[in-house]
């Protein structure tokens, strides 16, 4: 059954407690209390160091805390597991999990390879013939003018889609003396800028077109090629600090084909001077068009082309209206909402999934059709190649 058959509250365990655990702990910490969602509470958080774990489960509202991420799978008070760990540890973790019979849900992207997001395809297809849900976080989808943004392309506003433009650019890494990281590591990353933002952008694309993706042309760049250790200390004094290869890219570019007629491009940097979390989505039709920037994550602009020539222009819509998509569960009318409410639009939407019996969007499939077209991106750079056709299922 969807629910605990004793109509207890589900238990919720997060694996996780850095960058993402923090924000999808603050997600279970308010959902309940902005949605109608059904009962659950914060059973436990799972870190791998244990002193910091207990001090982030005492702040961020967990019950327990534990180093060993099996504990969820043995507990009968844990129905709920929510994955937020580096993704090469994604399949293993989820995999277990839904054949435990918890339900899932993943940080993005779904796995580091293809062949690891198929696994957790057929795991998800076959606990969901026992009612249980897996979701993959691309939360993003959550963002109220983005997902007004998609109404309006499914209500015919911008009509036939020729084109979508789409960037998401950030500067952390600019610094070419910024420390080594397991993300800029491709055992335990799968990918760099490619699979940590541009998988955002292959989902939004594929989200807002309701479209498949069905060749791509890809380029992938590394502009620092090795960086200083992160932990230093165990150096001499004096001694510079050794420096570890960097494996993944910097920056990618592609050029995505969809089987609608539409082409959209993509540009991705962790490395672009001034550009703090900015993803920016252009969509063009023959009847108008949108934009959208996430450094103004409570704007759309609209344009539309059906009105005389010397009235037409973008319309700025503020998405704070109860009548937007989530709003009615937030402020008055144009108090706006922030990065972190994404989250907790995610929890509420895959508690009710959960609650509803409800197929989950995006699902692992979904997961899997995004995980294809970046390593499509891959093997169209690595091949310098034109176009490498994609299995979007």
């Amino acid at each position: 059954m969807p629910l605990p058959s004793s109509d207890r509250p589900l238990g919720v365990a997060v694996i996780g407690y850095a960058f993402m655990g923090k924000a999808h702990s603050q997600a279970w910490r308010n959902a309940r209390a902005l949605f109608d969602t059904p009962a659950y509470e914060q059973k436990l958080l799972v870190g791998r160091d244990a002193e910091q774990a207990a001090a982030a489960a005492e702040r961020y509202g967990w019950q327990e805390s534990t180093t060993n991420w099996r504990d969820v799978l043995t507990r009968d008070d844990i129905d709920v597991v929510d994955i937020c760990s580096p993704g090469y540890l994604h399949a293993e973790m989820a995999i277990a999990a839904l054949d435990a019979g918890k339900h899932v849900l993943v940080e993005k992207p779904l796995a580091n390879t293809v062949a690891e997001a198929e696994a957790m395809a057929d795991a998800a297809r076959r606990a969901a013939e026992r009612g249980i849900t897996s979701m993959v976080g691309f939360n993003y989808r959550r963002v109220p003018a983005l997902a007004l943004a998609r109404e309006l392309i499914a209500e015919g506003r911008l009509g036939s889609i020729r084109s979508v433009r789409s960037a998401y650019l950030q500067d952390w890494l600019a610094d070419a003396e910024s420390p080594m990281t397991w993300r800029l590591d491709k055992e335990r990353a799968g990918s760099g800028a490619l699979g940590d933002i541009a998988s955002h952008l292959v989902d939004q694309i594929r989200f807002l077109l309701q479209d498949r993706i069905i060749g791509v042309s890809g380029r992938l760049h590394t502009y620092v090629t090795e960086r200083p250790e992160a932990e230093a200390a165990g150096a001499a004094a004096g001694e510079p600090a050794r420096t570890l290869p960097v494996t993944v890219d910097d920056a990618a570019w592609a050029t995505l084909d969809l089987a609608g007629g539409a082409v959209a491009s993509v540009e991705v940097s962790r490395m672009a001077l001034g550009r703090k979390n900015s993803l920016q989505i252009e969509v063009f039709g023959d009847l108008g068009s949108l934009s959208f920037d996430l450094e103004n994550l409570n704007e759309l602009q609209f344009f539309d082309g059906t009105l005389p020539v010397r009235r037409q222009g973008f319309t700025r819509i503020l998405a704070t209206e109860p009548e937007h998509p989530y709003l009615s569960s937030w402020w008055p009318q144009g108090h706006v909402l922030g990065w972190e409410h994404s989250f907790v639009h995610e929890v509420a939407d895959f508690l009710a999934c959960i609650r509803y019996g409800r197929t989950p969007s995006p699902s692992f499939e979904d997961g899997l059709a995004v995980q294809r077209v970046l390593a499509a991106v891959e093997e169209s750079a690595a091949a310098r190649s034109v176009l490498v056709p994609v299995d979007d299922v």
